[in-house]
């Protein structure tokens, strides 16, 4: 329980799961776009402490 943030009265412990749904059933993102998309993920990852 060391990762649970706190404050006066409240105490919480935040996990996020992101899922990318595209609207029909083809690759949405491809070439150079996934690239851009997986690094700019990646380092707000970094940035966020998230493993």
């Amino acid at each position: 329980m060391g990762d649970e943030k706190s404050l006066a009265h409240t105490r919480w412990n935040c996990k996020y799961h992101i899922v990318f749904a595209p609207k029909y059933r083809r690759q949405a993102f491809y070439g150079e776009k996934r690239r851009a998309v997986g690094s700019i993920l990646r380092k707000l990852c970094e940035w966020k402490n998230v493993r």
